[in-house]
């Protein structure tokens, strides 16, 4: 690889990072206005939950488009997009009276923000920025981006909205997200068809969804964000309905923040020296393992932030063994959308995540039932991801001979 081509590797990872940062801390602060925001504006926890439900179902029907799209047109006009209408969401939350503004805001406009600048899009512009050989390296990079915005903005949130109020640490993080804007940069471009390739669109589509394996990891990628919505959006209140401080939360939820950093780069490097289908098993373990501790053992602040230690280490490391497992199958080509229908099935399953929450707390006044199953879900993860075949497809093997 030239040195030129290495600059140019090193930029998008970076870049790819401070996007991810935006689009992954931007979207984790949500869970800090439930409580102040269905105080002010007597909405229920389950109207907010059922916004951020939306929210991340829209994410993900619009995914595969967005990925299409970048894949024809490239991914800095779709990260353009992305930031503008990520400004106007928030905006509109921090007007918002009703909860037709929260739906509008935190659900519709949001939803249509985090499609066009997630994982799909920014990860395959990085996985064409380096070689192969250190393309599952690079995805831990780049996604422990992710890691490091929710660090750094869910404290910096909260004593937004202790020292200013909720509107106005809105507006604030409606300025942040037009950051993403010049980090589009480093990131345009789309992929060239790998190995003279003339593979098209419907094909590729076509060979993914007879593949036995892509199939049990979109169903598996269902049970990720079930537990990534349901904690970001309602560990918080379920700490304080617990009698913990509130501040305990959000310390929490910057707790699994900082861990994901530690998570997503280590199990990007492991992605790159074992076979990721058995890391993901041992993930999907390891959440029913966390999550049973939470339960059983009295909850107090140690067990909180140990909880939040051990599955913040565990939060995003799905993202770069998933994705790069869908490249390793197929190739890098279509990656943007194959991962990105990946990715639906993954916001299918947070939007019963962040919705099933709040009904559940509106219901029954917790989150026990709910976290029973999302201990078996992590069960049925591990059962799903251990059968995958995960050798290249004929295509991409023949190509690379």
């Amino acid at each position: 690889m030239t040195r030129a081509g290495r600059r140019a590797g090193i930029a998008a990872i970076l870049a790819g990072g401070v996007v991810l940062a935006l689009n992954m801390g931007l979207r984790q602060t949500y869970g800090l206005f439930l409580e102040p925001m269905t105080t002010a504006l007597a909405v229920s926890h389950g109207a907010f939950g059922l916004a951020i439900a939306v929210q991340n179902l829209l994410w993900g029907a619009l995914t595969p488009f967005f990925g299409a799209a970048a894949d024809r047109w490239g991914t800095a006009r779709m990260l353009v997009v992305g930031a503008l209408f990520y400004s106007a969401g928030l905006v509109v939350m921090a007007a918002a009276e009703t909860s037709v503004g929260i739906h509008l805001g935190a659900g519709i406009l949001t939803g249509i923000a985090v499609a066009a600048t997630g994982f799909p899009l920014v990860l395959a512009a990085v996985a064409r920025s380096v070689p192969e050989a250190r393309r599952s390296t690079a995805l831990g990079l780049a996604t422990a981006g992710g890691s490091i915005g929710q660090f750094l903005l869910l404290p910096g949130t909260h004593g937004l909205i202790a020292g200013l109020g909720w509107p106005v640490a809105l507006l604030g993080l409606a300025v942040l997200a037009l950051f993403i804007l010049p980090f589009a940069i480093p990131l345009r471009g789309r992929a060239a068809r790998a190995g003279g390739s003339e593979q098209r669109l419907g094909e590729a589509l076509g060979e993914a969804g007879t593949h036995r394996g892509y199939l049990l990891l979109t169903g598996g990628f269902f049970v990720c964000g079930f537990h990534i919505a349901f904690v970001a959006t309602h560990l918080p209140a379920y700490v304080s309905a617990n009698g913990l401080a509130p501040l305990i939360g959000a310390t929490a939820l910057g707790i699994v923040g900082f861990f994901n950093i530690i998570g997503t780069f280590g199990f990007g490097w492991a992605g790159g020296r074992w076979r990721k289908k058995h890391l993901l098993c041992g993930i999907y373990l390891a959440r029913a393992a966390a999550i049973a501790m939470l339960l059983f053992v009295p909850l107090t602040t140690a067990s909180v932030f140990a909880f939040a230690a051990v599955f913040g280490v565990l939060w995003l490391g799905t993202v770069p063994l998933t994705s790069g497992l869908v490249g390793d199958i197929f190739g890098a080509r279509y990656l943007a959308t194959l991962f990105g229908i990946v990715m639906f099935s993954h916001q299918i399953g947070a939007f019963f995540g962040a919705w099933l929450g709040g009904v559940s707390f509106d219901l029954t006044g917790g989150y026990e039932a709910v976290w029973l199953l999302a201990m078996a879900l992590s069960l049925l993860a591990a059962a799903l991801h251990a059968p995958i075949a995960d050798q290249p497809v004929e295509r991409v093997a023949g190509a690379a001979r």
